[in-house]
């Protein structure tokens, strides 16, 4: 699993320790076996724990909580895919920068050609 699934699996389990297998594989994009594969490797990984609601109707209906380690893990998933997406940030804000130059070079090359067409007209 892609350390950005990663991430995303382990917030979603934060925000909602109760979501089904199929609504994470849903909110993931991923197939529910492979949701299943991953959260049994955050379980072998000490990452998540998993709760059995006893008293459910539905016997199928788990908990799935993150453990210090799965917190500790996440900060460091998230420090992480927030270092890349800053230099990604920093490397589209200065592509779309020099395209803002060109457009502007091409604008002012545009205007000009159209005024010299239009005197060569009359």
């Amino acid at each position: 699993m892609s350390d950005e699934n990663h991430l995303k699996l382990l917030r979603l389990l934060e925000e909602n320790p109760d979501m089904s297998q199929r609504e994470l594989s849903r909110r993931l994009g991923i197939s529910l076996g492979k949701t299943n594969y991953c959260l049994k490797e955050l379980l072998r990984g000490g990452l998540i724990k998993i709760q059995n609601f006893k008293n459910s109707h539905n016997k199928l209906a788990y908990a799935y909580l993150l453990t210090p380690a799965g917190v500790s893990t996440k900060a460091e998933l998230t420090l992480r895919f927030l270092k890349i997406k800053v230099g990604e940030y920093k490397t589209l804000k200065a592509e779309i920068e020099q395209l803002q130059q060109e457009a502007e070079r091409f604008t002012a090359v545009s205007r000009y050609s159209s005024h010299i067409n239009r005197s060569h007209i009359k």
